[in-house]
């Protein structure tokens, strides 16, 4: 059992070892590694342009990905995020004999606007190649029936004049609204079309208006170049029949929208209206937008490892130089073992001024990935948006590629021999 007067004299000489092994402050050590790079200004400048650049890549990495989300997620919206198209695919009846067609009907979109609460608005769209005359000349375009609400559906914009009203309709009034490339080849101008006049069938129609879609819609449209759009109730009197093989809705809440489309397909077959093997098939914009999605992720994680590998090399630059600064201070290590220091406070000195390093070209570089996108919103009229997460992260990722880049010169500074490195010239 050991004496009172033995346990004070053990725990005295633990306080004296534990104070041996650490005998400088980190205060003490930050300061040693602060005066090293006021002795090397330029090479500490340098070594720190790599995490610099590197830093910066990351964060304009996030800027430009986010971006380009915001951009493609716009011109989806620019078609509809709530749209939902409507067609008759195929079967009925007469399927195999192709003496007969189940095709879709405006009854069918009065049933679907009465018994889907989630559609907003509705129109039919009646497809016709028509030979129209203008001034005695003959020309082929694709002629639509639809309804006034199909300028909303589908987003169009109206370029001069306006297009035509539920009074119009009512009326069945006899008027036109054009596409711009079809105003400028046969009039010259948008505005120039607006009043002229055209023959279907020996029936004069008046031009009112000139539109075109709000977007491109990446090939999928029902809207040519040479297109005119008539009301519906006029344009079925040139087929003789309410069939229609397509119609558009726009649903009210765009979480709807896939729910919303399989109520449109049951309301069609409701009430017995079409024959049960008839086929029709409904498209949204949900799939586009979640595939545009994973495309922007996809490219905004292989720019992100573009970046990482931007400070990799940058942390490659910190370790040889590093490696460099203890060859070059073998004596100051040598010296600073004889007076006391141990090798954890070598390590810690080395390892602190490989982070201090890195952070500084990581603060350098947040401020030139986050200046930029701010610079474009100061100067310009693009909203590009900034993350404040992106300079976090590449704040944090600057200092653990000082940590871990820097850990090999530190343990070599902390392993050298005090009397091999006093000899070293």
């Amino acid at each position: 059992m050991q004496m009172p007067s033995e346990r004070t004299h053990r725990l005295s000489f633990e306080r004296t070892l534990a104070s041996a092994r650490q005998t400088m402050l980190l205060s003490e050590i930050a300061h040693l590694a602060i005066d090293s790079f006021r002795a090397a200004k330029v090479r500490f400048a340098l070594t720190a342009l790599g995490m610099g650049i590197g830093t910066a890549s990351l964060i304009l990495v996030v800027a430009i990905s986010a971006t380009g989300r915001q951009y493609i997620l716009s011109e989806i919206q620019g078609i509809g995020t709530n749209l939902v198209y409507l067609e008759y695919a195929g079967g009925g009846s007469g399927a195999v004999t192709n003496t007969q067609s189940d095709f879709l009907t405006y009854d069918d979109e009065r049933s679907i606007d009465e018994n889907v609460p989630a559609v907003a608005s509705s129109s039919v769209v009646l497809e016709m190649r028509q030979a129209i005359t203008i001034n005695g000349d003959t020309h082929q375009v694709l002629v639509l029936g639809v309804e006034p609400q199909y300028r909303s559906v589908r987003n169009l914009v109206s370029l001069s004049g306006r297009f035509f009203d539920e009074e119009d309709e009512t009326a069945h009034g006899k008027v036109a609204d054009v596409t711009e490339p079809f105003a400028r080849a046969m009039f010259g101008s948008a505005d120039a079309a607006l009043g002229r006049s055209f023959q279907i069938n020996g029936i004069p129609f008046t031009i009112i208006g000139t539109f075109k879609e709000k977007v491109e819609t990446f090939g999928e449209t029902e809207i040519a170049d040479q297109t005119i759009l008539i009301p519906y109730f006029v344009a079925r009197y040139f087929t003789g029949t309410d069939n229609v093989k397509e119609m558009y809705f726009t649903i009210r809440d765009s979480g709807d929208v896939e729910n919303a489309a399989r109520q449109i397909v049951a309301a069609v077959h409701a009430d017995g209206r079409h024959q049960p093997n008839s086929v029709y098939s409904f498209q949204t914009m949900t799939a586009l937008i979640s595939l545009a999605g994973v495309v922007v992720n996809a490219l905004t994680v292989m720019l992100i490892l573009v970046a990482g590998v931007t400070l990799a090399v940058g942390g490659v630059g910190i370790m040889n130089i590093m490696l460099a600064t203890v060859r070059a201070r073998t004596r100051e290590i040598g010296i600073r073992k004889a007076l006391g220091a141990t090798a954890r406070e070598i390590k810690l000195q080395f390892l602190m001024e490989a982070v201090f390093v890195s952070l500084f070209g990581g603060i350098i570089g947040a401020v030139i990935g986050l200046g930029l996108p701010f610079s474009v919103r100061f100067f310009t009229s693009y909203r590009v948006p900034v993350s404040g997460w992106s300079a976090v992260i590449g704040l944090a990722a600057s200092c653990i590629v000082g940590v871990v880049f820097g850990t090999l010169p530190a343990k070599r500074a902390a392993a050298m021999d005090p009397i091999e490195s006093l000899r070293y010239e």
